[in-house]
């Protein structure tokens, strides 16, 4: 079966990158294993959005289907450091109505989901999962495991972290393991959390809290917030091993208790955190988008803001091809390349050099990052500035 483009991946960058070219001339197929599932309550995988990527969702359709009661704007952050220091970032004092959006994985899967499967340009293979992929000067051939065989001008790759299309073309990818895990859960609280996103550098590790979407239907509201706290190994174990009532205890004390009480609603899990660099995000009819190209630490919660722009970027680039060009031209994937190596790189160095920063023990360090952070907090000018630059930007 030939088509013009083929997406192996239907995460959130694909499923973006498929909605995003529902109007284009393509002829695009996508092959995914598995259907986004919606989660019986809260889904424990969070991400937060920035108001240029919920533009981006927008654009293609999809916010507008999301259900609003499921979506927590952040109006504030508040950073703590581990000497006492803070940072305090406003969405009011930046002029912008929200600095972002808390929303759960499964909800923005699901909606792009059935977008994908309504949209007249594609076929979907799922259930269904690639076997050999080869390239010739002309085509991308990928085979599937049940002997189907898709052909295609160009092959993108964003079937996350452990790409199979990555690795089946050859292109490297650098791990760097941080010796952490990313604890995720979520709680109700007892006092309002009123949109403010928090985040402890601690000594041991990172913990954020997210504020979650409540329930306005009854007298007494419910107030929910999800956490991620990167931790080293050894620390992530001992906290899975906990009671749900200890475990609550322990998050509600290393936040002190700015929330009063917590109560679990979704079980604690992790995840393995390191900084994936590739090299080569294309070659010759191939092209990797979202975590099959990048991997960065969950400090600055922007993985999926860097997926999303993978997709706009790739997709405006592709819409904007002459019918007569070749799309899989490595003259042309380079365009790509370039346009999303210097946001990858910035976010990756800042995130990686931020996590080395609050986690080394030299003396007098701990004195100089807490001071810097005071200073910057001191001056408007620059934190108007960071935000600006985080809400344009990611």
């Amino acid at each position: 079966m030939q088509f013009d483009l083929v997406i192996v991946g239907g995460g959130l960058a694909g499923l973006s990158l498929a909605c995003a070219l529902r109007d284009a001339r393509l002829k695009i197929a996508l092959v995914e294993n598995h259907a986004p599932k919606s989660s019986d309550g809260w889904d424990a995988r969070i991400y937060a959005i920035s108001p240029a990527n919920a533009d981006f969702l927008r654009e293609i359709g999809a916010w507008k289907h999301l259900n609003p009661e499921r979506i927590a704007p952040i109006h504030a952050m508040k950073v703590m450091g581990d000497g006492g220091a803070r940072l305090d970032f406003s969405a009011y004092e930046s002029g912008v109505p929200e600095l972002g959006w808390i929303l759960e994985s499964s909800l923005m899967a699901c909606e792009l989901w059935e977008n994908v499967k309504r949209q007249g340009n594609l076929t979907l293979f799922c259930p269904a999962a690639p076997k050999s992929l080869s390239m010739t000067d002309d085509l991308a051939s990928l085979t599937l495991t049940d002997g189907r065989m898709l052909t295609a001008k160009l092959l993108v790759g964003a079937d996350g972290r452990d790409s199979w299309v990555r690795e089946a073309a050859g292109l490297k990818a650098i791990n760097t393991p941080y010796g952490e895990m990313g604890v995720v859960a979520n709680f109700t609280c007892e006092k309002p959390h009123r949109g403010i996103a928090r985040q402890w550098f601690r000594d041991d590790g990172v913990l954020a809290w997210l504020p979650l979407a409540g329930d306005a239907s009854n007298e007494s509201r419910t107030y929910r917030v999800s956490i991620v706290w990167s931790t080293p190994d050894a620390h992530a174990n001992e906290l899975l091993a906990l009671s749900a009532e200890a475990f609550a205890d322990r998050v509600a004390a290393a936040g002190n208790n700015e929330l009063g009480r917590l109560e679990v609603i979704t079980p604690p899990t992790a995840f393995p955190l390191r900084l994936m660099r590739v090299p080569q995000t294309v070659a010759p009819r191939l092209a990797l988008v979202g975590d099959a190209a990048h991997g960065i630490h969950p400090l600055s919660g922007h993985g999926i803001n860097l997926g999303y722009q993978d997709a706009k970027v790739l997709a405006d680039l592709l819409r904007a091809t002459p019918e007569w060009q070749d799309l899989g031209s490595e003259r042309l994937l380079q365009r790509y390349q370039r346009a999303r190596r210097e946001e990858t790189a910035l976010m990756q160095y800042t995130t990686h050099t931020l996590r080395r920063l609050f986690s080394e023990k030299l003396p007098g360090l701990k004195t100089l990052r807490n001071a810097g952070m005071n200073l910057t907090n001191a001056l408007p000018v620059v934190k108007n500035q960071l935000v600006r630059y985080a809400l344009g930007a990611f």
